[in-house]
């Protein structure tokens, strides 16, 4: 989904291997790099949120800052509203990670679909202060977040 700034951006996965006999010993996934053309950002705030299985986290929108996350552990769903109210649905994990970028002013939230917990990197080009007033709480009351539930298994 590209629609007027939201971006999904694919991101580098790479094997380690073991200094020893080579055998493959996990992976390194590039985030960002000050060189890169996408995310073409400056952060200024990074931080790691966890999500509880099947919770929902939002939605809200930011009116001064972009935002732009990375499903790091587990597997999430980022359902963001777009300008015209349409919901926009990008399923994430962290076997093929991809870098959701979400402007100011675009409502968005996102779903933990596992029964784990999920960990979501976000990187924003504006540092959080406590009574900052510029996260608005939003409903999507419209939205049949059930979906993504009929496969839970207790």
């Amino acid at each position: 989904m590209e629609d007027e700034g939201v971006q999904i951006i694919k991101l580098e996965k790479h094997e380690t291997k073991d200094i020893r006999n080579k055998h493959v010993n996990g992976a390194l996934t590039v985030i960002w790099r000050d060189w890169d053309d996408k995310p073409s950002i400056s952060p200024k705030m990074i931080y790691v949120t966890s999500a509880n299985p099947w919770e929902i986290k939002g939605p809200h929108l930011h009116t001064k800052r972009d935002s732009y996350f990375v499903c790091i552990q587990g597997k999430v769903v980022f359902v963001v509203q777009d300008h015209d109210g349409k919901y926009n649905e990008i399923e994430t994990n962290e076997e093929e990670p991809v870098m959701i970028h979400v402007p100011k002013n675009y409502a968005s939230a996102h779903m933990n679909i596992t029964n784990e917990k999920a960990s979501i990197l976000t990187i924003a080009n504006l540092a959080w202060r406590p009574n900052d007033n510029e996260m608005q709480n939003v409903n999507f009351d419209d939205y049949d977040w059930t979906k993504w539930k009929k496969n839970v298994t207790n």
